[in-house]
């Protein structure tokens, strides 16, 4: 299961129910979304995941979510894992035992890409407080022009020149990207701009992150 609350984990877990285990993680109030499938691996016996978890572990045993608090030891079925690499691992132990028709992949729903795309503008909205976007950070020139991308469709066509380190022109106006994508995704609230633009085919939060590494 993934969950756009803590995008950097994902929980590996057994269930009887898969529906009514998604339906009790998320009577929750405690955290902002709402758990989801990301995929299904059936298995013949109870427990199964624990061994599973046993394998993560031993190939790196810093994954796992594992604290103290109160002076008692709590572990997680939570792994510092991107959703694919899991899927991975699952999908090599499935073709060891010869089960690859014993797992799938679930297609994420409407309102479940939605609140995977809020969740991650609210997190690049806080990351542009504490650094905002500039264009010399990302090695990106004055002069050269950069794409507006749905990150739904990737649909795009709409071009901007940039003309100085923060902002860009757009029919002889300029405009902060910020501004400029939350005025052509015609959103109610302000976007985090650098997620909706193109370099040279990648997004430029994307560049960002990669060149802070």
């Amino acid at each position: 299961m993934t969950n756009p609350s803590f995008p950097s984990y994902v929980k590996i877990g057994y269930a009887d129910n898969v529906e009514e285990r998604l339906k009790d993680l998320n009577r929750s109030e405690c955290i902002p979304f709402a758990f989801r499938v990301y995929a299904i691996y059936e298995v013949n016996s109870r427990l199964s995941d624990v061994k599973i978890h046993s394998i993560i572990d031993k190939l790196n045993p810093n994954l796992r979510s594992i604290e103290n608090f109160n002076g008692r030891k709590r572990v997680r079925e939570f792994y510092a894992i991107s959703p694919e690499d899991a899927y991975s691992i699952l999908k090599a132990i499935a073709e060891i035992n010869g089960c690859e028709n014993k797992l799938r992949r679930i297609k994420p729903s409407e309102k479940d890409m939605k609140s995977i795309d809020t969740a991650e503008d609210v997190e690049e909205q806080k990351n542009e407080k504490f650094k905002p976007f500039s264009f010399s950070s990302c090695n990106i020139p004055v002069g050269v022009f950069v794409e507006y991308c749905n990150r739904r469709d990737k649909k795009s066509g709409l071009m901007c020149k940039v003309i100085d380190d923060c902002h860009v022109e757009y029919n002889g106006e300029k405009w902060s990207l910020t501004a400029l994508a939350t005025k052509f995704k015609q959103s109610k609230w302000s976007l985090a701009g650098p997620r909706y633009f193109k370099y040279k085919g990648k997004w430029l939060n994307d560049i960002r992150k990669q060149l802070n590494k």
